[in-house]
């Protein structure tokens, strides 16, 4: 009885890991195509996630749309946030050298919380409940909410499309030129501002899916919400390889996991949760700076 127990009480933490690193997962996604093409870290990415709920929440709250259509709306805002971000802040920065398009990246950071504190207020919101989401399921003596099956599935039908998207359209061509070397694609024809922006876009849409289960999940939002969970997506895309969407992916599964089996079998380290994750990260980068799939990249001089 007491190894069935405990054996339940592992599947129950196990399904909760596989949810959280789905999330961690989505928004990597984004960090990673982002560093991809512009060999960027846009650490403003976390506070797009944030905008997402905020979208999706006076979807609801304001103007009375139904859920789905208010998540439809809250994804094309933020893919178009992404983009505008992109053409305002980094585009005129693109021959600059690195450190400025960094510090640019934390400016628009600190932009998008400000603002958000700013529109939207600075007390915690509640987003809005999906019943259908919300229901519990039994498999045995393991209970599961239906959006923890629903989250990994979103996650990896969204990576499988996205790597069709790169490696079978002509899209993913012109992606995947651009990363190799902006001047040599541009002479072949492909518009390099265009990909990139789809890329910011497109990564931005990954952070609002993202965030709208982030939202559902963990049903509080609020105008810092998205700081630690940017940063341990980063740090899970790190783990992964950054640069390498399959190892974003399953940095994200990793750290999920780590962090709720820490908490399951070390209660009293609980506290030091956030702490896991930035433990991790002076580890790979000591030992495997490249991450689990990621490939040596020679800087050009």
């Amino acid at each position: 009885m007491s190894l069935n127990m405990s054996l339940n009480t592992l599947l129950q933490h196990l399904t909760n890991g596989v949810s959280l690193g789905s999330l961690y997962a989505l928004i990597a996604i984004g960090y990673t195509m982002v560093y991809g093409i512009l060999r960027l870290i846009n650490f403003a990415h976390g506070d797009i996630f944030m905008m997402a709920t905020y979208f999706a929440f006076f979807s609801v709250a304001t103007f009375a749309l139904p859920w789905y259509l208010a998540f439809l709306v809250a994804i094309i805002l933020t893919g178009l946030l992404g983009m505008t971000v992109e053409r305002a802040a980094y585009r005129p920065l693109r021959n600059a050298p690195k450190i400025s398009i960094l510090i640019s990246a934390i400016g628009v950071a600190y932009l998008l919380e400000n603002l958000a504190i700013v529109v939207f207020g600075g007390r915690p919101k509640a987003f809005p409940a999906v019943d259908l989401f919300m229901d519990v399921v039994r498999i045995g003596d393991v209970a599961v909410q239906i959006l923890t099956f629903v989250i990994p599935v979103v996650t990896l039908a969204i990576l499988f499309i996205l790597l069709y998207l790169i490696n079978h359209t002509k899209t993913g061509i012109a992606m995947r030129a651009v990363a190799r070397d902006h001047e040599t694609a541009s002479l072949m024809g492909i518009d390099v501002n265009r990909t990139i922006s789809l890329t910011f876009g497109i990564g931005s849409i990954l952070a609002a899916v993202g965030g709208i289960m982030w939202g559902l999940k963990f049903p509080q939002i609020s105008p810092l919400m998205g700081v630690i969970p940017g940063l341990k997506c980063f740090i899970a895309a790190v783990l992964g390889g950054i640069g390498n969407i399959t190892g974003a992916v399953i940095g994200g599964f990793i750290l999920g996991i780590g962090e709720i089996l820490l908490v399951a079998f070390f209660p009293a380290l609980t506290g030091y949760r956030d702490a896991f994750a930035f433990i991790l990260l002076i580890l790979i980068l000591l030992f495997k700076p490249t991450g689990i799939m990621g490939e040596k990249i020679s800087e050009k001089v």
